[in-house]
């Protein structure tokens, strides 16, 4: 086998591969035999002809789709190690000779690696905002809890409020007409929730329970349904129930019923407690994202355009398995809210193309520090990801065909960020933005 490398534009390569005769008639001999159960002869039984009466009496162009499959595959796998080259996209063959006497002659064009020029990544300037667990956050959950251990309850003796829930029948009509969607009987809403169109739910207010009135509305001009958005519409409406929420005392009984703790007091304390620690997951979160984005910022890479499409497919797949765990359908969702396929890759396209620029930017880290993971650290990180799942961690390993290249990739990835954070310069937007308004101020003076 001999190959030839030619680079092109925008980190396209085209392999030229040639086989011998010799190799390529070993390709049609493994067609052959693949296929021999196929070929029926006269004063052969079926599968029994031999390679020459096959090639004579059908022709040898009918073994070079397998053939090809047997001969490219290899040969093309064995250029790509010769010439050292990390594809990143289909490869595209182009036959350009065939035949027993001849050989096998052929291109692949693919699309390589770009290449990653580091700029600084160590001692960075990186902001960092931390914004403490406040009294008022603690209130908010206890508020969310509260909320969580109510109770609706029946009201008697007065119209409907804001805040109340009410149970309705509504039949929606536009110009007289009945529109799909718009009945609905026994159905609680909560008046302010903004669950429905806007001017619906303030109409239930000052109703009472037993009766019937008509509600009038104007759909948005960005509604979902083409057939509604702009529209008058008329609601008839019948009001069964009024029912307010009923909020527990908040006291050490109600402690006790929803925490571990004797106390609201020591109940208190465990939120806020646990409220700071999400600040500060929250606060180191940002601050290694933009650690990444600023060595990202200062690298110079070219990415090509299939990596970006490739990556984009990627977010599409996982944000269609996070519905379908909801129990929806993307193009369900996608129909719904009125958008295309399309013109969802097109909105995740800058976010593809910011994950693949931060993973190419983090490898070469990696590289530049030789970073490599021991096999006590692939252990105790394989123990964590199967814990994760609630799986085995021979289980995981098993999923992932023994190999633990993954797992050692991960953990070099970890330590490349590490590095960053590590050595980054912990900056404050405020803190910038008071020095320069401070220095404005100077420089006005001295003017």
């Amino acid at each position: 086998m001999a190959s030839e490398l030619e680079r092109k534009e925008n980190h396209v390569v085209v392999l030229t591969i040639a086989l011998s005769k010799e190799e390529f008639a070993t390709a049609l001999q493994q067609s052959f035999q693949k296929n021999k159960n196929r070929f029926q002869i006269p004063g052969f039984r079926k599968g029994k002809a031999p390679y020459h009466m096959v090639r004579q009496y059908y022709g040898e162009g009918a073994l070079y789709d397998d053939a090809i499959d047997f001969a490219v595959n290899p040969a093309y796998a064995a250029a790509v190690k010769e010439h050292g080259l990390e594809v990143v996209s289909k490869p595209e063959l182009d036959i350009l000779e065939i035949g027993s006497d001849k050989g096998l002659k052929f291109t692949v064009t693919v699309t390589e690696k770009p290449e990653v020029k580091l700029g600084q990544y160590k001692g960075l300037e990186v902001p960092y905002h931390f914004h403490g667990a406040t009294e008022d956050d603690v209130q908010a959950e206890l508020d969310r809890v509260l909320e969580r251990n109510s109770r609706l309850i029946p009201v008697e003796g007065r119209p409907a409020e804001s805040g109340d829930t009410v149970t309705i029948d509504y039949e929606g009509f536009v110009d007289g007409v009945a529109f799909e969607g718009g009945k609905a009987e026994g159905h609680d809403l909560k008046i302010g929730s903004n669950s429905f169109i806007p001017g619906f739910e303030d109409q239930m207010i000052g109703h009472s329970a037993g009766e019937e009135f008509p509600i009038t509305v104007k759909f948005p001009d960005e509604y979902q349904s083409e057939e509604l958005k702009g529209k008058e519409a008329t609601f008839q409406i019948k009001l069964h129930e009024i029912k307010t929420r009923e909020m527990p005392v908040l006291d050490d009984e109600f402690a006790k019923d929803v925490s571990e703790f004797d106390t609201l007091e020591e109940y208190k304390a465990d939120i806020l407690k646990k409220k700071q620690e999400q600040a500060e997951a929250h606060a180191n979160a940002d601050f290694e994202n933009a650690a990444v984005e600023a060595a990202c910022n200062a690298a110079e890479v070219d990415i090509p355009e299939c990596m970006i499409e490739s990556e984009t497919d990627q977010i599409v797949e996982e944000q269609a398995n996070r519905m379908r765990y909801q129990g929806i359908e993307l193009d369900q969702y996608l129909q719904y809210v009125g958008q295309t396929r399309e013109d969802f890759r097109k909105s995740l396209s800058k976010s593809a193309e910011i994950r693949v620029r931060s993973n190419l930017v983090i490898e070469a880290i990696v590289k530049a520090e030789n970073f490599t993971s021991t096999d006590e650290e692939v252990e105790a990180e394989a123990e964590k990801i199967a814990t994760q799942y609630g799986m085995k961690k021979e289980d995981l390993l098993a999923r992932l065909g023994g190999n633990d290249g993954y797992i050692r990739e991960s953990l070099a990835s970890k330590k490349a960020v590490e590095l960053l954070t590590s050595t980054a310069v912990k900056t404050d937007f405020h803190a910038h933005d008071h020095d320069s308004d401070h220095d404005a101020e100077e420089d006005a003076k001295n003017s």
